[in-house]
């Protein structure tokens, strides 16, 4: 058995991955568990690639090693076919239908791949793809996108749902809570999987 539940969270610059991965941090920190988690930010302020790795019970080590997380979590598509090698065959995913295209495909006139295309490529996982915009609407503002995709995903976190709420509850300001509580909890109904907690 694996020492430590490993997650990456990936995403780009300015869509709350870090955020998210103080949310779970701070909710290994309740339940007593141990945690480790490091953050990649790169080009981050301009548009580019972020990821955060998390080890829950984690003993050895900040860095997912690639085949081995247990669950990648991303906030857009082409990220999620960025990091995808993360994940063993048959991994478990949970990504926003969201599609950043970059730059650099215009300005090369490359051709725009769609999301049935970048879902086919993804097709020997176990894929949850969820719309976080839409969900972050209707909880009341596109900013809590990466919480919708926190609660998407807590079904396959090794923690208690309510202890992730409290987690964010701490994390995010505080005139924002309701409205990421909401947030939380639509893309919880939306990841449409149970407690996985111990």
């Amino acid at each position: 058995m694996k020492p430590s539940f490993d997650i990456l969270i990936v995403g780009i610059g300015g869509q709350g991955t870090v955020l998210a991965s103080n949310v779970i941090g701070e909710a290994c920190i309740i339940e007593n568990r141990s945690v480790r988690s490091a953050e990649t930010h790169g080009m981050a302020q301009r548009g580019g690639s972020v990821e955060s790795h998390i080890r829950v019970d984690g003993k050895f080590g900040s860095l997912i090693t690639p085949g081995t997380a247990d669950l990648l979590i991303a906030f857009d598509l082409l990220e999620a076919l960025r990091y995808r090698h993360y994940l063993p065959e048959g991994g478990r995913l949970v990504v926003n239908r969201h599609l950043v295209v970059p730059t650099s495909v215009y300005q090369q006139e490359l051709a725009v791949p769609d999301e049935e295309s970048i879902l086919a490529a993804l097709s020997d996982l176990d894929v949850t793809c969820i719309d976080a915009a839409g969900l972050a609407e209707e909880a009341g503002s596109s900013l809590s996108q990466n919480i919708v995709m926190l609660g998407a995903a807590s079904g396959d976190i090794p923690l208690r749902p309510e202890t992730l709420e409290e987690a964010m509850r701490r994390c995010v300001p505080p005139k924002t809570v309701a409205v990421n509580a909401k947030a939380f909890r639509l893309g919880r109904a939306a990841g449409g999987r149970g407690a996985s907690a111990p």
